[in-house]
């Protein structure tokens, strides 16, 4: 029982990895001795990091890819299982949002860039599917293993504004429930597949909706904070316990769920 919740020399993969989310997620994941592999477009970025988590005591590598590209993502694949062997799992962090898929404030639903919206819907859905078929290969040849993608509060809610955001992550969940099932009956119940919902957290796609460049925030994060019970955002740090669950022995016959962690927001009630 004291192992349930190790996570120690497991090999973690994460896309976004230099995000917000995904480099905090990351260098937590190392702490508690899992090798960390950070995916990511941003080369110095992600060395920085990397230098950091080695500099206490972590492992950890950057690999720079591009999640919409399959053949880049199976050269990590392949990098990965050269230098550790296996793929114990996959944290699908990759994503993010557009202006034009975005509904201004004083805008309409005319508004809205079709363009941008297949490139959000792009980014976060295919951008799930591809990491997964690639990274579940190795997972079916070792017959263990688990998945975590990243789902949203829009998820949930059609949130006003963010159309091809809400779409792309409601797609994350239902492809996450659909995984789930077809990973089980078809390979083993011993490679699970969930996601996480987190509720509003600062980050570099959201951080201009939420906030004035004076930090104080704007129309829309006053109305976010009034609907989170907790009455405050989500610190990076605190989707760490719920990631270690979802990816540790602690979550064994735990699959095709979303786990909130939200402060509440999703069960606001006036």
């Amino acid at each position: 029982m004291n192992e349930l919740f190790s996570v120690k020399d497991r090999v973690v993969v994460i896309t976004g990895g230099t995000g917000v989310l995904g480099r905090c997620i990351g260098s937590y994941l190392a702490e508690q001795g899992a090798k960390v592999v950070l995916l990511g477009r941003n080369v110095e970025q992600g060395n920085e990091i990397v230098d950091r988590i080695k500099q206490n005591g972590g492992e950890a590598i950057f690999l720079a890819t591009d999640v919409m590209d399959i053949n880049k993502m199976q050269k990590c694949c392949d990098e990965v299982i050269a230098r550790y062997g296996q793929v114990d799992a996959l944290l699908n962090a990759a994503g993010g949002n557009q202006a034009g898929a975005t509904i201004p404030p004083a805008g309409t639903f005319f508004d809205v860039e079709v363009e941008a919206f297949q490139k959000v819907l792009n980014l976060n859905l295919t951008g799930t599917v591809i990491p997964t078929q690639v990274f579940l290969k190795p997972m079916v040849e070792a017959g263990k293993g688990a998945i975590v993608n990243f789902s949203s509060m829009a998820a949930f809610r059609p949130l006003t504004r963010v159309m091809g955001y809400g779409a792309a992550k409601a797609g994350i969940s239902n492809f996450t429930a659909y995984m789930a099932n077809e990973v089980a009956t078809k390979f083993t119940p011993n490679i699970r597949v969930n996601a996480i919902a987190p509720g509003f957290f600062l980050t570099n796609q959201n951080r201009a909706l939420l906030t004035n460049p004076d930090g104080t925030l704007t129309e829309r994060g006053q109305d976010v904070i009034r609907q989170t019970p907790f009455k405050r955002f989500g610190k990076p740090e605190e989707l760490c316990g719920t990631i270690q669950y979802l990816i540790s022995d602690a979550s064994s016959f735990v699959t095709g769920t979303v786990a909130v962690v939200d402060g509440g927001f999703n069960v606001f009630a006036m």
